[in-house]
């Protein structure tokens, strides 16, 4: 139950925080010093007569419930009040996880104590057993949240589980003074209420995603951890032609480099499908061009497909799935794959590639690394494209860029407005022939000039930012 709790606290923080190794080690080191304070509590707790020690451990285990239940509503609240950055996430996490955690942990001591005790002059072995099931009992939890509760019914649902589960550990726990049923019934009563009528954290979820569709008009964002992946306008006369319009800044940059640099039956790795935008622009564009894009997540190709008609239109009619065949009749292949697995398993040529694939608001740090752009260098025969999200020669930026430069000749930087975050899309072209300069860039974009930097490699490589 810890580990499932603290698996989905993970997943919930990404819609408010995103999801990176900052807020990962924060959730983890959070949880395991609720863990660690739970049990010192709970050995102190273990020492008192045994009426009062059973006493407060079902008390704990009523709050571990309520405290899980509400999890998600707590951050919500916290994010309100103007939680934000890396202190806001480090703060949101410890006043919403830690107490639940505490909670936890605090009946294993006694439960030890019970175990040991049930065996005279077999102490060793039972306390032996007692930590091997808390381990096993974690890594079902890990499994379970990450595998089956979290993909199938989504985080706020996931949280009131735990909280049914700490409630169902009640009655094996007997003894010490007459029960209130008043009180847990009103607990069981919050968990259940909280989990069928708690706001989920996501419009879609997935182990991988939390994906919200936000529509105005003619215009469909995509919106994955709080970030906006992609964006589409299709009006009646653009659908009655075929054309898509770009409407993110950054893709008109990308799509006019790529009208510029390739010819009219070019070949192109996307690697980050998002809404499949720029594949879908290269296609209607030109008849006789074939794209590769590979998401991650296929719960985004669903999303694209039900609320992005363009890229759902283009997906329908010359879609197919890359991994199984070779495409004949096809001219959009799609695979659902880690990119850089994809990367190292293809052996596929393309005469570009577009980098575009984001974990929250951020690159994956194994996609940005000098190992990952020299396959790229060995299967792709013209120029990579890449986008990032930095702050102005921010450190991403910088070692990208660093590294482009030793593998490439010809190396472009351009970078878009920045908001109030202080993060801006960061584009870069890298070629093996000259870059011929753009007739104009998107409104807000113009030349960035990147400092020299260390280049990221798999062993030494980027820890992501807020």
């Amino acid at each position: 139950m810890g580990l499932t709790y603290e698996v989905a606290a993970g997943r919930v923080l990404a819609p408010f925080f995103g999801t990176s190794l900052l807020t990962w080690t924060t959730v983890i080191a959070t949880v395991l010093g609720g863990f660690s304070l739970g049990s010192a509590l709970g050995g102190i707790v273990a020492e008192r007569p045994r009426a009062a020690a059973l006493r407060i451990v079902r008390s704990a285990l009523v709050a571990t419930a309520v405290l899980m239940a509400v999890s998600p509503t707590l951050l919500g609240l916290v994010h309100a009040w103007g939680a934000r950055g890396t202190g806001g996430m480090m703060l949101s996490v410890v006043l919403v996880f830690f107490p639940a955690s505490v909670c936890v942990t605090l009946p294993s001591p006694l439960l030890a104590k019970l175990a040991i005790e049930a065996r005279p002059g077999r102490e060793g072995s039972s306390l032996g057993f007692v930590l091997a099931a808390g381990s096993v009992g974690a890594i079902f939890g890990a499994i379970l949240a990450g595998f089956v509760t979290l993909p199938l019914i989504g985080s706020t649902a996931t949280f009131a589980a735990c909280g049914a589960v700490a409630l169902l550990c009640l009655p094996p726990i007997r003894g010490g003074h007459k029960r209130n049923p008043g009180v847990t019934l009103a607990a069981a009563g919050f968990v259940a209420f909280a989990g069928l009528a708690g706001s989920p954290a996501c419009q879609y979820e997935s182990g991988l995603s939390c994906l919200h569709v936000v529509q105005r008009g003619a215009e469909v964002r995509l919106v994955s951890d709080g970030t906006v992946q992609a964006a589409e306008r299709v009006t009646r006369v653009e659908a009655e032609s075929g054309t898509i319009e770009l409407v993110l800044s950054y893709t008109a940059w990308l799509w006019a480099r790529l009208e510029r640099d390739l010819g009219p039956k070019a070949s192109v790795l996307f690697v980050g499908g998002g809404g499949y935008t720029l594949p879908t622009k290269l296609l209607a564009s030109r008849p006789n061009a074939r794209a590769v894009a590979v998401e991650i997540d296929p719960l985004v190709t669903k999303v694209v497909r039900r609320h992005m008609p363009g890229a759902a239109d283009m997906i329908a009619q010359t879609g197919y799935d890359a991994s199984e065949d070779d495409g004949a009749g096809g001219r959009l292949g799609i695979v659902h794959a880690d990119g850089r697995v994809f990367l190292n398993e293809t052996d596929q040529r393309f005469d570009a590639a577009v980098m575009d694939a984001f974990s929250s608001g951020s690159v994956p740090a194994h996609l940005v690394t000098r190992e990952t752009f020299a396959r790229l260098r060995k299967i792709v025969d013209g120029p990579v494209y890449v986008n990032l999200l930095d702050t102005p020669d921010g450190p991403l930026t910088r070692g990208v860029h660093a590294i482009l430069r030793a593998l490439y000749p010809n190396v472009e930087a351009v970078q878009g407005g920045v908001n109030a975050r202080g993060r801006a899309n960061i584009l870069l072209a890298a070629s093996f022939r000259p870059l011929e300069p753009l007739d104009s860039l998107p409104n807000g974009y113009g030349r960035s000039e990147i400092s020299d930097a260390r280049a990221f490699t798999d062993d030494r490589g980027w820890i992501g930012h807020r």
